[in-house]
């Protein structure tokens, strides 16, 4: 007697409050179906480090891979909310996420890029740019990121520091982490010319166009990457929200592109911009701003309730900014949108 075995259907995956639907493989993390599949969910890292996908499970089982902690605690576990990045279903599965887009995923695409130029703006962060092949195009929204694709088939992803669709180039910002994989390369071997393989567009870092509120930038470090691709665009689009900026560093020099940032405004008259310097030295000679960037949100906005906030860098400026925001400040969790980069360590952390 022959027995057909039927590969098994997987589960049920139902996104409020948009409603959507979507099937999750058996053992494929909910967010891996959903991009499959073209739902937008929030995301970030996808590898349990930085908490961007998190949401709340309504119903259903999930069983989660590794992650890391600071993403999701075991607290938050008990309170039923998950990572959908590490997050494979045991069953159908029901999930709260505001972020889910109708505007549609963009198609994701492996291709290889040329390097044309490295441009050393501080000690530690290069601005590479990359040639796209001539005969291919590449889709993305401003804020998005590309992931390089190493020979051992480990990932580093970078976002998009520029608007797309003027150029066939993509600008990447990249900082040097002493005994990376990656980034050494960059820092020593790499030479133009060479050719780097990229996957993408991913994330869910973009500009909401579908609201008129004005709009708070906060950066630190190379997460000014993605918030120049914001400033880009909203310049080519003719966007002409309120928009601040602010952007941290420890020195001066860490605000690698302050002239680009300062140039900007005499093109974006309804743009301005707030330096912050935590830990200048005399020698800086530095007058501006002090403190903790997030901090000095606050000192000049006691009420955010009428904003949107894009907040990109370190995790604990992320993470410090959406707390404060969002319980001294009035901004409602709906209107914080965040993109927590994640260091080659972080990434290979459980």
């Amino acid at each position: 007697m022959n027995v057909s075995l039927a590969k098994q259907p997987g589960f049920s995956i139902t996104v409020q409050p948009s409603g959507r639907v979507f099937t999750a493989d058996v053992d494929e993390v909910i967010l891996a179906a959903g991009i499959r599949q073209g739902i937008g969910l929030p995301y970030g890292c996808k590898d349990g480090a930085c908490g961007s996908c998190k949401c709340k499970k309504i119903s259903g089982e999930v069983v989660h891979g590794p992650h890391q902690a600071k993403a999701l605690s075991a607290e938050e576990v008990a309170n039923g909310l998950i990572l959908t990045c590490c997050a494979v279903p045991q069953s159908d599965v029901v999930l709260e996420s505001r972020q889910v887009t109708e505007l549609g995923a963009l198609p994701i695409k492996k291709m290889p890029t040329r390097v044309t130029t490295m441009t050393r703006l501080s000690d530690d962060v290069m601005v590479l740019n990359l040639q796209l092949p001539a005969n291919d195009s590449f889709l993305y929204r401003a804020g998005q990121y590309v992931e390089f694709i190493l020979r051992d088939g480990a990932r580093r992803s970078y976002s998009m520091a520029n608007a797309p669709g003027q150029t066939n180039m993509l600008e990447l910002h990249i900082r040097h982490m002493p005994g990376g994989k990656f980034t050494d390369h960059v820092f020593g071997a790499m030479k133009e010319k060479e050719i780097l393989r990229i996957e993408g567009p991913f994330g869910s870092f973009f500009l909401r166009e579908d609201s008129e509120a004005p709009l708070v930038l906060l950066a630190s470090g190379t997460g000014f990457a993605p918030i120049k691709a914001l400033l880009e665009h909203m310049h080519v689009q003719g966007i002409q929200r309120p928009v601040t900026v602010y952007w941290g560093g420890r020195r001066p020099v860490d605000l690698y592109m302050d002239a680009w940032l300062r140039a900007q405004q005499e093109r974006m008259p309804h743009l301005r911009y707030v330096p912050v310097v935590s830990n200048a030295q005399p020698e800086d000679g530095w007058t501006g701003r002090t403190g903790f960037v997030h901090r000095a949100v606050l000192e000049d906005h006691a009420d955010l309730s009428a904003y949107q906030v894009y907040a990109c860098g370190a995790p604990v400026v992320v993470d410090s900014a959406r707390n404060d925001f969002t319980q001294m400040a009035g901004l409602s969790d709906d209107n914080f949108f965040a993109d927590a980069f994640t260091s080659e360590a972080d990434k290979a952390a459980p």
